[in-house]
């Protein structure tokens, strides 16, 4: 494999063996065959060629078809805005009315929209017409001139295409001026100098005082708590524009439009708002149609600019944001601070009214204190007298309750005797009945041993009647094995007695038999043999056939035929065909 055929030959030829092998005919030969896988290889290169230009057609015409279907889903949409701002402007030209007789700036805006729509008119008539009709003529042709040869008339092929040439310069004439008119107006719009009069909310809460005048014009009776408070909003302040200024600095690293053009960039914008994520495949896409769009620029240099505009798109999220916390947070201290001077001052106003009850109280403590002094005195006396009187009743108690505790302890002894009596009384009752009530539980307790023995000696009896019984049962089955096999032997020895053996004889099997030799030589003879009538009936092998009669004849052999499983198997045992329709009963008995 590693020489070629030539050097192969180089030996032979050299020692003398050339002459009668290699051939000039050989020669040519092998030259056609190297022409032709020359020939082939060429060929199967075209084929991997177009079949990867055909791969490339066909990525191509899908990429195409998926950024027609975007920009098909995009094209309603702006319609349907280009319709909205139409109808509001429509709207509010309509809705507005001069203020007198002097006010003309209505009908000026009026006139104003007039021309605008006549200028679009005929702006639609010079420039988007043509095309309409171009277009039309040329499909009139192709359906005209569907089935002919395109080399009939050159000369009017040749009209037609100048024609296209002509309205593509006229279009891209047109498509040049409306660029250039775009770029003045956007001129004219930006040497307005409005940006330098707009301010953003950051700024404007920057260039705010710290401190709100609620807080500082509030009559506070604690002055530690206002310089607290003042202090607070200071320091709020302080915290959201540090924030707010290293945002800033970080957004000032990049320009407006992320290093590129205006136009680039706004058609960068445009072409990522096209492409969403609920589109499938939405990055590759969009990639490409940047692509398409920037051809001068890498696909390292696309990601880069995303990069820089997400980053400046989350900066100006993060301002937002931090401008709107900053804003919830001044109005939520303000409120905090508000409800706290109102509850302080609350507090100082209840203090002083506080201040003047006590006061008052005390006044009203003094006087009381005094008649207190002199309700005392009167209650010492009071008390003098009542702790005699009920002295001396307490000696009449004392002396009454004496005497009652005599009777009782008289009373209280007849209790006792009776009551002792009545429980010697119930302790002879409840001994009577415990001896009762031993002597029957004795007697249970015989009574049930005896039942105990004589159930040990029934199961007892009862288990050797079964071990009896299985043993019989299993005696039977011995013997009726036993019978069987020599049933089958001696059925064995039978076969072998009566087997037939016999030569091979082909001519004897396919002579005529006996039997129908003497069936045709006499007819008569044959007629008397038959039977006298046909009998349609099931032949013992059909019978046998059927399951629920083999398993009827197990069920009689092993004596259960009459029993309650027996009825129940045969029940659920179907018969090997399923019964014909007719013959089945509606009547049921």
């Amino acid at each position: 494999m590693g020489r070629s055929r030539g050097e192969k030959l180089t030996p032979q030829m050299m020692n003398g063996l050339g002459s009668s092998r290699c051939k000039p005919a050989e020669y040519k030969r092998l030259q056609a065959i190297i022409d032709a896988k020359r020939l082939q290889s060429d060929l199967i290169g075209q084929q991997v060629q177009k079949t990867r230009c055909a791969a490339k057609a066909t990525k191509e015409s899908s990429l195409l078809r998926q950024h027609r279907q975007v920009w098909s889903r995009e094209c309603p949409r702006l319609q349907k805005a280009e319709v909205q701002a139409e109808d509001d402007i429509h709207h509010f030209l309509q809705q507005i009315k001069p203020n007198g007789l002097t006010d003309t700036s209505i009908f000026s805006l009026q006139e104003y929209e007039l021309t605008l729509e006549r200028e679009r008119e005929t702006f639609r008539i010079a420039t988007v017409k043509p095309v309409h009709q171009l277009r039309d003529d040329l499909c009139f042709r192709l359906g005209k001139v569907q089935h002919q040869q395109l080399n009939e008339n050159p000369s009017r092929w040749k009209q037609i295409t100048q024609q296209i040439n002509f309205v593509k310069e006229q279009q891209h004439d047109i498509t040049a001026q409306l660029h250039a008119e775009y770029l003045d107006v956007e001129e004219q719009m930006m040497g307005l100098g409005l940006e330098k009069y707009l301010t953003s909310t950051c700024e404007s809460l920057a260039n705010t005082e710290n401190t709100p005048r609620e807080v500082l014009d509030a009559d506070c009776p604690d002055p530690d708590l206002k310089d607290y408070l003042i202090q607070a909003f200071q320091s709020l302040s302080e915290t959201y524009q540090s924030r707010l200024q290293s945002l800033q600095e970080q957004q000032q690293k990049t320009d407006r439009f992320c290093g590129w053009c205006q136009d680039d960039h706004r058609l960068f914008q445009f072409t990522l708002s096209l492409y969403t994520q609920d589109i499938p495949n939405h990055r590759a896409l969009c990639m490409d149609m940047l692509s398409r769009q920037f051809p001068e620029r890498t696909r390292l240099e696309l990601m880069e600019h995303e990069r820089l505009w997400d980053l400046q798109r989350f900066t100006q999220t993060q301002l937002r944001v931090v401008t709107q916390q900053w804003q919830r947070d001044l109005d939520e201290l303000l409120d905090r601070a508000l409800v706290t001077l109102q509850e302080v001052k609350h507090a100082h106003q209840e203090e002083l009214k506080l201040h003047r009850d006590r006061q008052h109280q005390q006044d009203i403590c003094l006087n009381l204190r005094e008649k207190l002094q002199q309700w005392r005195a009167q209650q010492e006396e009071v008390a003098r007298l009542e702790a005699a009187i009920a002295a001396r009743q307490q000696e009449e108690g004392e002396a009454r309750v004496k005497r009652e505790q005599e009777k009782e302890a008289a009373i209280r002894s007849q209790q006792k005797e009776k009551v002792r009596r009545f429980y010697s009384k119930q302790q002879r009752r409840r001994e009577v009945l415990e001896q009762r009530d031993q002597e029957r539980l004795a007697n249970l307790r015989r009574v049930m041993e005896e039942q105990a023995r004589r159930d040990r000696q029934r199961v007892q009896f009862r288990a050797e009647m079964l071990l009896q019984r299985r043993e019989e049962r299993e005696a039977r089955e011995l013997e009726r094995q036993r019978g069987e096999q020599e049933r089958q032997n001696r059925l064995e020895a039978l076969r072998k007695q009566v087997e037939v053996v016999a030569e091979a004889d082909p001519e004897r099997m396919m002579a005529d038999t006996e039997a129908w030799r003497s069936r045709h030589v006499n007819e008569n003879d044959f007629e008397l043999q038959k039977p006298l009538y046909s009998i349609n009936t099931y032949t013992d092998t059909q019978i046998v056939s059927d399951p629920r009669v083999r398993v009827e004849q197990r069920l009689r052999e092993a004596g259960l035929h009459q029993s309650q499983y027996a009825k129940e198997l045969m029940s659920v045992i179907k018969p090997p065909k399923p019964p014909r329709r007719d013959t089945k009963s509606i009547l049921k008995f």
